[in-house]
């Protein structure tokens, strides 16, 4: 009896010194406003496939140089990015540091008003924005793409109203997003509510409806009014995920299953996203086909080193 069980530790032994270990997690940088969407979709991947994902999430911008940074200073960053954008992605796979960028959600910009500021509707948002009497509040353009937005519905403003772009510009509070000069929002706190509310430094806020939508389920943001913004000012949302340069082969699953109707059903059903409508075009990018071959290869290579290894335990 004794033999055996000494046989068995042997083969156990030699089972784990001839199989490879496992990556731990797939890493996921993603957007602030995908936080608690992806953050749902990340453990329904983990609970159907055991593997585990590690989440960033910042304004995209940021988190686009933050990448760059990373794979410049330690030669890897992130596996994969979901951005609020496609321009941020985008950049990375035009520099060769990604693959081509899938558009895998969409959202849209609206008006998020305060309790006590009535009658506010589409017809005259612009009208109200343009009030002295009234502060806007949005992201920070540049550094994460709601500012973006916010500046395009400014410029748009401008086709209707001669001057109102600068106007807007000039009256609008960056206070999410990434401005350092930003008051800071307390832990757990809710940073629509906050700020139309506890904090009270803005009357409007324009914000993903997505994001309305998470702070009207809370007690305290259920007063919140979301008003869409008039056809001439609508702006829409289309959000941009890639692989990033040395990512882990598993780092396709994650993709595939981010795009598949599971997951799909939990960003649109549950947290209000739309579906993706937009084809990301592709630029003839050698830096960007030498990736594509790159991830390619690696999953091959993978694979056959999993089957070489399991020849060597049926062996054993």
């Amino acid at each position: 009896m004794k033999k055996q069980l000494f046989a068995f530790s042997l083969i156990a032994c030699a089972v784990d010194v001839i199989l490879p270990t496992q990556s731990f997690a797939v890493t996921l940088y993603g957007a602030g406003s995908l936080r608690n969407s992806l953050t749902e979709v990340a453990q329904a991947f983990t609970n159907e496939y055991s593997i585990n994902v590690d989440t960033y999430f910042g304004p995209s911008g940021l988190t686009q140089q933050k990448i760059e940074q990373e794979i410049l200073t330690k030669g890897k960053s992130a596996d994969v990015f979901a951005s609020a954008d496609l321009g941020n992605p985008q950049k990375l796979f035009e520099k060769g540091l990604s693959g081509p960028v899938k558009n895998f959600i969409s959202n849209r910009i609206t008006a998020i008003i305060r309790p006590g500021l009535t009658d506010v509707t589409s017809n005259n948002l612009l009208d109200l924005l343009l009030d002295t009497n009234i502060k806007v509040g949005i992201s920070t353009p540049g550094a994460d793409p709601s500012g973006d937005y916010a500046w395009q519905i400014f410029d748009k403003a401008d086709t209707v109203k001669p001057g109102s772009a600068q106007i807007l510009k000039n009256k609008a509070l960056q206070l999410v997003g990434g401005n350092p000069s930003a008051p800071s929002v307390p832990t757990g706190e809710n940073n629509l509510v906050y700020f139309l509310k506890k904090n009270s430094k803005v009357d409007i806020f324009l914000a993903y409806y997505t994001s309305g939508k998470s702070a009207q389920e809370l007690e305290q943001g259920n007063d919140l009014q979301i008003v869409d913004l008039p056809d001439y000012l609508a702006t829409k949302a289309d959000y941009g995920l890639t692989i990033v340069k040395k990512a882990d082969p598993d780092s396709q699953k994650l993709v595939d299953y981010i795009l598949s109707p599971k997951a799909q059903d939990i960003l649109v059903d549950k947290y209000k996203f739309t579906p993706p409508s937009t084809a990301v075009p592709e630029p003839i990018s050698i830096s960007g086909a030498i990736l594509a071959v790159g991830i390619a290869f690696a999953l091959k290579k993978r694979q056959a080193y999993f089957k070489k290894q399991s020849v060597k335990v049926g062996d054993v």
